[in-house]
């Protein structure tokens, strides 16, 4: 690939470098995947999963590290909070905590 997204000649190779992108990212996810899961090892409620102050700490981290690498802070922000939310849904569940279940809402009797 050409050394910047403007050296790129067409939309087809944008694409394609956008589409080798996406594979570094999802294997990124899965490893993160990976320590949410042993995170839920050590929570004993819903609360320590959920976690808003930690929630918040990483959005602020996601938002000054997209403005320090030139991109919006503001689009950061948007996909973090939408991945960690996945991933609150997916610690409930795995942690199999009493009385909980994915989504916020409590578990069906």
């Amino acid at each position: 690939m050409a050394g910047s997204p403007e050296e790129l000649p067409d939309l087809t190779a944008v694409r394609a470098a956008i589409d080798g992108l996406d594979e570094e990212l999802v294997a990124l996810l899965a490893r993160r995947e990976r320590l949410v899961r042993a995170a839920a090892r050590f929570k004993t409620d819903a609360a320590a999963v959920r976690a808003p102050d930690r929630v918040e700490q990483v959005v602020a981290r996601a938002r000054r590290l997209a403005e320090a690498s030139g991109g919006s802070p503001e689009v950061a922000e948007r996909v973090y909070r939408a991945m960690v939310a996945a991933f609150v849904d997916l610690e409930l569940s795995v942690a199999e905590l009493p009385g909980e279940a994915p989504g916020g809402g409590a578990a069906a009797p």
